[in-house]
Protein backbone atom coordinates (compact mmCIF):
# COMPACT_ATOMS: atom_id res chain seq x y z
CA UNK A 1 0.00 0.00 0.00
CA UNK A 2 2.83 2.21 0.81
CA UNK A 3 4.65 1.29 -2.74
CA UNK A 4 1.17 2.82 -4.27
CA UNK A 5 0.60 5.49 -2.26
CA UNK A 6 4.27 6.24 -3.32
CA UNK A 7 3.99 5.59 -7.02
CA UNK A 8 0.85 7.54 -7.41
CA UNK A 9 2.50 10.73 -5.27
CA UNK A 10 5.20 10.19 -7.79
CA UNK A 11 3.27 10.37 -10.69
CA UNK A 12 1.11 13.36 -9.73
CA UNK A 13 4.72 15.40 -8.70
CA UNK A 14 5.77 14.28 -12.00
CA UNK A 15 2.38 15.11 -13.71
CA UNK A 16 2.18 18.72 -11.72
CA UNK A 17 6.05 19.62 -12.95
CA UNK A 18 5.46 18.82 -16.57
CA UNK A 19 2.53 21.15 -17.00
CA UNK A 20 4.66 23.95 -14.83
CA UNK A 21 7.51 23.25 -17.18
CA UNK A 22 5.03 23.02 -20.47
CA UNK A 23 3.40 26.52 -19.28
CA UNK A 24 6.98 28.16 -18.24
CA UNK A 25 8.07 26.79 -21.90
CA UNK A 26 5.75 29.23 -23.61
CA UNK A 27 6.33 32.71 -21.41
CA UNK A 28 5.73 34.84 -24.66
CA UNK A 29 2.31 33.99 -27.08
CA UNK A 30 2.10 36.57 -30.39
CA UNK A 31 -0.31 36.65 -33.16
CA UNK A 32 0.35 37.16 -36.55
CA UNK A 33 -2.03 38.79 -38.27
CA UNK A 34 -2.20 38.62 -42.48
CA UNK A 35 -4.40 39.10 -45.53
CA UNK A 36 -3.92 35.82 -47.27
CA UNK A 37 -5.27 32.12 -46.68
CA UNK A 38 -3.81 29.49 -44.75
CA UNK A 39 -2.33 26.98 -47.41
CA UNK A 40 -0.93 30.38 -49.35
CA UNK A 41 2.85 29.80 -50.15
CA UNK A 42 3.51 33.31 -47.99
CA UNK A 43 2.31 31.98 -45.31
CA UNK A 44 3.60 28.01 -45.86
CA UNK A 45 6.48 28.49 -46.79
CA UNK A 46 7.97 31.88 -45.30
CA UNK A 47 5.73 32.13 -42.04
CA UNK A 48 6.12 29.67 -40.60
CA UNK A 49 9.09 28.76 -41.10
CA UNK A 50 9.93 31.90 -39.54
CA UNK A 51 8.14 31.54 -36.80
CA UNK A 52 9.39 28.07 -36.23
CA UNK A 53 12.78 29.64 -36.03
CA UNK A 54 11.78 32.08 -33.35
CA UNK A 55 10.38 29.12 -31.27
CA UNK A 56 13.48 26.84 -31.39
CA UNK A 57 15.67 29.74 -31.14
CA UNK A 58 13.90 30.89 -27.72
CA UNK A 59 14.56 27.21 -26.46
CA UNK A 60 10.26 26.86 -26.30
CA UNK A 61 9.57 30.03 -24.61
CA UNK A 62 7.87 32.05 -27.74
CA UNK A 63 4.60 30.74 -29.46
CA UNK A 64 3.57 32.39 -32.78
CA UNK A 65 0.15 32.08 -33.85
CA UNK A 66 -0.76 32.94 -37.14
CA UNK A 67 -3.95 33.89 -37.64
CA UNK A 68 -4.72 34.31 -42.13
CA UNK A 69 -7.51 35.58 -44.15
CA UNK A 70 -8.05 38.85 -41.72
CA UNK A 71 -9.66 36.50 -39.35
CA UNK A 72 -8.74 38.82 -36.12
CA UNK A 73 -10.91 41.57 -38.69
CA UNK A 74 -11.01 44.39 -40.32
CA UNK A 75 -9.33 44.67 -44.19
CA UNK A 76 -5.71 44.21 -45.50
CA UNK A 77 -5.24 48.05 -45.37
CA UNK A 78 -5.80 48.35 -41.41
CA UNK A 79 -2.81 45.54 -40.83
CA UNK A 80 -0.37 48.26 -40.13
CA UNK A 81 -2.91 50.06 -38.08
CA UNK A 82 -3.78 47.44 -35.78
CA UNK A 83 0.10 46.45 -35.49
CA UNK A 84 0.44 50.06 -34.46
CA UNK A 85 -1.95 50.11 -31.83
CA UNK A 86 -0.70 46.87 -29.98
CA UNK A 87 -4.73 45.07 -31.27
CA UNK A 88 -2.28 42.61 -32.97
CA UNK A 89 1.54 41.42 -32.10
CA UNK A 90 3.35 40.95 -35.79
CA UNK A 91 1.67 41.56 -38.96
CA UNK A 92 2.73 40.57 -42.48
CA UNK A 93 1.56 43.08 -45.05
CA UNK A 94 2.08 45.04 -48.54
CA UNK A 95 3.47 48.76 -47.18
CA UNK A 96 1.26 50.04 -50.62
CA UNK A 97 -1.94 49.32 -48.78
CA UNK A 98 -0.96 52.49 -47.11
CA UNK A 99 0.04 54.73 -50.00
CA UNK A 100 2.67 57.23 -48.86
CA UNK A 101 3.31 55.74 -45.39
CA UNK A 102 6.78 53.91 -46.33
CA UNK A 103 8.38 56.60 -48.55
CA UNK A 104 12.06 55.66 -48.56
CA UNK A 105 10.78 52.15 -49.05
CA UNK A 106 9.27 53.00 -52.14
CA UNK A 107 12.54 53.01 -54.03
CA UNK A 108 12.53 49.65 -54.58
CA UNK A 109 8.56 49.20 -55.70
CA UNK A 110 9.73 51.19 -58.54
CA UNK A 111 10.45 49.72 -62.38
CA UNK A 112 13.63 49.63 -63.66
CA UNK A 113 15.25 49.65 -60.58
CA UNK A 114 15.59 46.00 -60.82
CA UNK A 115 14.69 42.97 -62.53
CA UNK A 116 12.92 40.31 -61.27
CA UNK A 117 15.81 38.60 -58.83
CA UNK A 118 14.40 39.13 -55.00
CA UNK A 119 17.15 37.68 -53.67
CA UNK A 120 19.37 40.54 -54.71
CA UNK A 121 16.43 43.16 -53.81
CA UNK A 122 15.81 41.73 -50.52
CA UNK A 123 19.77 41.63 -49.65
CA UNK A 124 19.45 45.50 -51.20
CA UNK A 125 16.96 46.15 -49.10
CA UNK A 126 18.85 44.75 -45.65
CA UNK A 127 21.76 46.78 -46.58
CA UNK A 128 20.15 49.99 -46.46
CA UNK A 129 17.61 49.50 -43.83
CA UNK A 130 19.22 50.91 -40.96
CA UNK A 131 20.85 54.02 -42.40
CA UNK A 132 18.12 54.96 -45.09
CA UNK A 133 15.09 53.04 -44.64
CA UNK A 134 14.47 52.63 -40.92
CA UNK A 135 12.39 56.39 -40.77
CA UNK A 136 9.73 54.82 -42.07
CA UNK A 137 8.83 52.43 -39.52
CA UNK A 138 7.56 54.29 -36.75
CA UNK A 139 5.59 52.36 -33.77
CA UNK A 140 7.06 48.92 -35.03
CA UNK A 141 9.87 46.98 -35.08
CA UNK A 142 10.59 45.28 -38.26
CA UNK A 143 11.68 42.21 -38.11
CA UNK A 144 12.42 42.08 -41.98
CA UNK A 145 11.22 43.51 -45.48
CA UNK A 146 11.11 42.02 -48.76
CA UNK A 147 9.88 42.38 -52.32
CA UNK A 148 8.46 39.41 -55.44
CA UNK A 149 9.80 38.71 -58.55
CA UNK A 150 7.90 42.01 -59.68
CA UNK A 151 4.75 43.10 -60.87
CA UNK A 152 3.01 41.23 -63.94
CA UNK A 153 0.32 41.76 -65.96
CA UNK A 154 -2.57 39.09 -66.06
CA UNK A 155 -5.29 39.85 -68.05
CA UNK A 156 -8.95 38.13 -69.26
CA UNK A 157 -9.24 38.65 -73.03
CA UNK A 158 -7.14 41.53 -73.54
CA UNK A 159 -3.72 40.01 -75.29
CA UNK A 160 -1.18 42.77 -74.69
CA UNK A 161 1.82 42.52 -77.38
CA UNK A 162 2.58 46.18 -77.51
CA UNK A 163 2.20 49.01 -75.64
CA UNK A 164 -0.46 50.35 -77.76
CA UNK A 165 -2.88 47.58 -76.24
CA UNK A 166 -3.05 48.72 -72.60
CA UNK A 167 -4.76 51.91 -73.89
CA UNK A 168 -8.01 52.39 -71.86
CA UNK A 169 -7.40 49.20 -70.08
CA UNK A 170 -8.47 49.09 -66.03
CA UNK A 171 -5.95 47.51 -64.25
CA UNK A 172 -5.71 46.84 -60.79
CA UNK A 173 -2.80 48.08 -58.76
CA UNK A 174 -1.44 47.56 -55.28
CA UNK A 175 0.64 50.19 -54.85
CA UNK A 176 0.84 54.19 -55.41
CA UNK A 177 3.57 53.47 -57.77
CA UNK A 178 2.33 50.77 -59.45
CA UNK A 179 -0.95 53.74 -60.28
CA UNK A 180 1.51 55.65 -61.51
CA UNK A 181 3.17 53.08 -63.75
CA UNK A 182 -0.32 52.38 -64.80
CA UNK A 183 -1.02 55.63 -65.89
CA UNK A 184 1.96 56.54 -67.58
CA UNK A 185 1.30 53.24 -70.15
CA UNK A 186 -1.90 54.13 -70.87
CA UNK A 187 -4.40 52.49 -68.67
CA UNK A 188 -6.51 53.62 -65.86
CA UNK A 189 -5.37 51.90 -62.50
CA UNK A 190 -7.79 50.40 -60.07
CA UNK A 191 -6.71 50.45 -56.28
CA UNK A 192 -7.77 47.64 -54.21
CA UNK A 193 -5.95 44.56 -52.07
CA UNK A 194 -5.25 41.69 -53.98
CA UNK A 195 -7.74 39.11 -52.56
CA UNK A 196 -10.99 41.10 -53.75
CA UNK A 197 -9.24 40.97 -57.15
CA UNK A 198 -10.92 37.38 -58.41
CA UNK A 199 -14.49 38.65 -58.34
CA UNK A 200 -13.31 42.20 -59.50
CA UNK A 201 -12.34 39.86 -62.68
CA UNK A 202 -15.13 37.69 -63.04
CA UNK A 203 -17.17 41.15 -63.03
CA UNK A 204 -15.61 42.76 -65.07
CA UNK A 205 -14.53 45.58 -62.62
CA UNK A 206 -11.02 45.22 -64.43
CA UNK A 207 -9.73 43.97 -67.20
CA UNK A 208 -6.34 42.63 -65.71
CA UNK A 209 -4.07 43.12 -62.69
CA UNK A 210 -0.83 43.94 -61.33
CA UNK A 211 0.50 40.95 -59.44
CA UNK A 212 3.09 38.49 -59.46
CA UNK A 213 3.00 34.83 -60.84
CA UNK A 214 3.46 33.81 -56.67
CA UNK A 215 -0.10 34.82 -56.49
CA UNK A 216 -2.19 32.82 -58.41
CA UNK A 217 -2.54 29.28 -57.32
CA UNK A 218 -3.73 30.53 -54.03
CA UNK A 219 -6.49 33.00 -55.51
CA UNK A 220 -6.67 30.35 -58.41
CA UNK A 221 -5.77 33.70 -60.77
CA UNK A 222 -5.81 30.96 -63.52
CA UNK A 223 -9.39 30.48 -63.46
CA UNK A 224 -10.43 34.18 -64.18
CA UNK A 225 -7.18 35.11 -66.86
CA UNK A 226 -6.00 34.03 -70.07
CA UNK A 227 -3.02 35.56 -70.15
CA UNK A 228 -0.11 36.40 -68.02
CA UNK A 229 2.69 39.03 -69.15
CA UNK A 230 5.96 40.15 -68.76
CA UNK A 231 8.55 41.74 -70.54
CA UNK A 232 12.22 40.83 -72.08
CA UNK A 233 14.25 39.01 -69.95
CA UNK A 234 11.31 38.57 -67.85
CA UNK A 235 11.66 42.36 -66.31
CA UNK A 236 8.04 43.34 -64.98
CA UNK A 237 6.01 46.44 -63.74
CA UNK A 238 7.89 47.32 -61.24
CA UNK A 239 7.23 45.98 -57.73
CA UNK A 240 5.51 45.64 -53.87
CA UNK A 241 7.29 45.83 -50.82
CA UNK A 242 6.09 43.88 -47.78
CA UNK A 243 6.78 43.66 -44.06
CA UNK A 244 6.78 42.24 -41.16
CA UNK A 245 6.60 43.77 -38.02
CA UNK A 246 5.78 43.38 -34.16
CA UNK A 247 4.09 46.69 -32.03
CA UNK A 248 6.63 48.75 -30.80
CA UNK A 249 6.07 48.53 -27.30
CA UNK A 250 5.45 44.56 -27.07
CA UNK A 251 9.08 44.62 -28.42
CA UNK A 252 10.13 47.43 -25.85
CA UNK A 253 8.97 45.03 -23.18
CA UNK A 254 10.54 41.56 -24.07
CA UNK A 255 13.70 40.51 -22.45
CA UNK A 256 16.93 40.47 -24.65
CA UNK A 257 17.00 36.95 -25.03
CA UNK A 258 13.53 36.70 -26.85
CA UNK A 259 14.64 39.51 -28.67
CA UNK A 260 17.33 38.15 -30.05
CA UNK A 261 15.79 34.73 -30.85
CA UNK A 262 13.80 37.12 -33.11
CA UNK A 263 16.95 38.63 -34.36
CA UNK A 264 18.52 35.47 -35.30
CA UNK A 265 15.53 34.39 -36.95
CA UNK A 266 15.39 37.54 -39.00
CA UNK A 267 19.07 37.66 -39.91
CA UNK A 268 20.33 38.56 -43.53
CA UNK A 269 20.71 35.39 -44.13
CA UNK A 270 16.55 34.91 -44.00
CA UNK A 271 16.15 38.04 -45.69
CA UNK A 272 18.27 36.44 -48.82
CA UNK A 273 16.23 33.34 -48.22
CA UNK A 274 12.85 34.93 -48.34
CA UNK A 275 14.30 35.77 -51.78
CA UNK A 276 14.50 32.44 -52.81
CA UNK A 277 10.98 31.73 -51.64
CA UNK A 278 8.99 33.99 -53.65
CA UNK A 279 11.09 33.41 -56.74
CA UNK A 280 10.42 29.68 -56.21
CA UNK A 281 6.49 30.34 -55.72
CA UNK A 282 6.57 32.48 -58.71
CA UNK A 283 8.01 29.70 -60.90
CA UNK A 284 5.12 27.51 -59.45
CA UNK A 285 2.75 29.92 -59.84
CA UNK A 286 3.12 30.23 -63.46
CA UNK A 287 3.39 26.35 -64.29
CA UNK A 288 -0.12 26.26 -62.75
CA UNK A 289 -1.30 28.92 -65.24
CA UNK A 290 -0.38 27.54 -68.28
CA UNK A 291 -0.49 23.71 -67.34
CA UNK A 292 -4.58 25.28 -66.97
CA UNK A 293 -4.23 26.17 -70.90
CA UNK A 294 -2.94 29.81 -70.35
CA UNK A 295 -0.97 31.78 -72.55
CA UNK A 296 2.59 33.00 -70.97
CA UNK A 297 3.50 36.04 -72.88
CA UNK A 298 7.45 37.71 -72.53
CA UNK A 299 7.39 40.18 -75.02
CA UNK A 300 10.62 40.31 -77.16
CA UNK A 301 13.50 43.18 -77.08
CA UNK A 302 11.68 45.71 -79.44
CA UNK A 303 8.39 45.26 -78.23
CA UNK A 304 9.38 45.89 -74.53
CA UNK A 305 11.17 49.16 -75.35
CA UNK A 306 8.45 51.45 -75.41
CA UNK A 307 7.28 50.09 -72.11
CA UNK A 308 10.73 50.78 -70.63
CA UNK A 309 10.29 54.21 -71.95
CA UNK A 310 7.21 54.65 -70.93
CA UNK A 311 7.68 53.80 -67.07
CA UNK A 312 10.65 55.67 -67.19
CA UNK A 313 9.34 59.05 -66.04
CA UNK A 314 7.74 57.08 -62.67
CA UNK A 315 11.37 57.16 -61.33
CA UNK A 316 11.63 60.92 -62.27
CA UNK A 317 8.37 61.76 -60.58
CA UNK A 318 8.70 59.57 -57.40
CA UNK A 319 12.30 61.24 -56.46
CA UNK A 320 10.47 64.89 -57.11
CA UNK A 321 7.53 63.94 -54.91
CA UNK A 322 10.05 62.51 -52.03
CA UNK A 323 12.30 65.22 -52.20
CA UNK A 324 9.32 67.36 -51.55
CA UNK A 325 9.01 65.33 -47.94
CA UNK A 326 13.22 65.73 -47.64
CA UNK A 327 14.06 62.88 -48.95
CA UNK A 328 17.16 62.60 -51.12
CA UNK A 329 15.24 59.94 -53.60
CA UNK A 330 18.19 60.47 -56.08
CA UNK A 331 20.55 59.13 -53.75
CA UNK A 332 18.03 56.24 -53.06
CA UNK A 333 17.57 55.37 -56.75
CA UNK A 334 21.17 55.03 -57.14
CA UNK A 335 22.13 53.31 -53.64
CA UNK A 336 19.26 50.66 -54.50
CA UNK A 337 20.57 49.98 -57.80
CA UNK A 338 23.92 49.62 -56.96
CA UNK A 339 23.12 47.28 -53.97
CA UNK A 340 21.25 44.95 -56.36
CA UNK A 341 24.28 45.29 -58.89
CA UNK A 342 26.20 44.05 -55.94
CA UNK A 343 24.52 41.35 -54.60
CA UNK A 344 23.25 40.11 -58.16
CA UNK A 345 27.41 39.54 -58.87
CA UNK A 346 27.28 37.78 -54.80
Amino acid sequence: MNRRIFIGALTAAVSTFALSTAAMAQDFTFRLHHFLGQQAPAQTKMLEPWAKAVEENSGGRVKIEIFPSMTLGGRPPELIQQVRDGIVDLVWTVNGYTPGLFPRTEVMELPTVYKNDPRAANLALYDMFQDDLAEDYKGVEVMFLHVHAGQALHTGDLDVTNLEDLKGAKLRIPTRTGGWVIEALGATPVAMPVPELPPALQKGVVDGALIPWEIIPPLKIQDQTKYQIELNERERFGNTTFQVSMNQARWDDLPEDIQQAFRDASDRDWWGQVGDIWRASDDFGIKVATDAGNTHRILSEEATQPFLDAMQPVVARWVEEVSGKGIDGAALVEKARALVAKNTAN
